[in-house]
């Protein structure tokens, strides 16, 4: 996605938020078509038990298939895109002796899924999010180097250090949309 992309999908958002206030109940429509969520239970759930924001979980969904269930090209499933060997390796770490690829297609299983591995990314990088989150997208190993390249986490800077600019736009995407979801779905988020 482009910068232009990026800018003009937040334009969209600001326009959408403007209309809630104005228009009342269209403006709820406008605002599930901008910014959808699903699944408030399961995410306030996991977000609880994996000690997350649930505004970050929504945000990662939405940066990830706007809360429509698919597979993506590379073969990731699900509502928060999760490879297949990710998903093993979750599975395994977290104790799904009975887990299946074709759990993933359930909103909670994925869910799930996606809160342990946000939540091993997020205490593998220290609390960090842009780092979990770039993780996210890219793979730890991509982001190790970067950091290292960056002199350490704490000149870590995601706009210079990350070379790929879909990760980039990624990184910015879920930042963005996550504060977009306390805003707008603070109360269904238990916010």
């Amino acid at each position: 996605m482009t910068r232009r992309r990026v800018f003009w999908a937040g334009s969209l958002a600001a326009a959408a938020a403007a209309l809630v206030v104005f228009i009342g109940p269209l403006g709820d429509a406008v605002r599930e078509l901008t910014l959808p969520l699903r699944h408030d239970d399961v995410i306030r759930q996991q977000a609880r038990e994996k000690h997350l924001d649930p505004a970050l979980i929504a945000a990662v969904i939405y940066q990830e298939s706007k809360f429509r269930d698919r597979t993506s090209h590379a073969g990731a499933k699900g509502l928060m895109q999760i490879l297949p060997g990710t998903a093993r390796f979750i599975a395994h770490k977290s104790g799904g002796t009975t887990f299946e690829l074709d759990d993933l297609a359930n909103p909670e299983v994925n869910i799930s899924y996606g809160a342990w591995y946000l939540r091993y990314l997020m205490r593998r990088y220290d609390g960090k999010e842009e780092l979990a989150v770039a993780a996210y997208n890219a793979g730890e190993r991509n982001v190790d180097r970067w950091v290292r390249r960056a002199g350490g986490p704490g000149d870590f800077d995601a706009d210079d250090d990350i070379p790929f600019p879909e990760t980039r736009e990624y990184v910015n995407g879920v930042m963005n949309h996550r504060d977009d979801y306390r805003h707008r779905y603070g109360d269904e988020l238990g916010l």
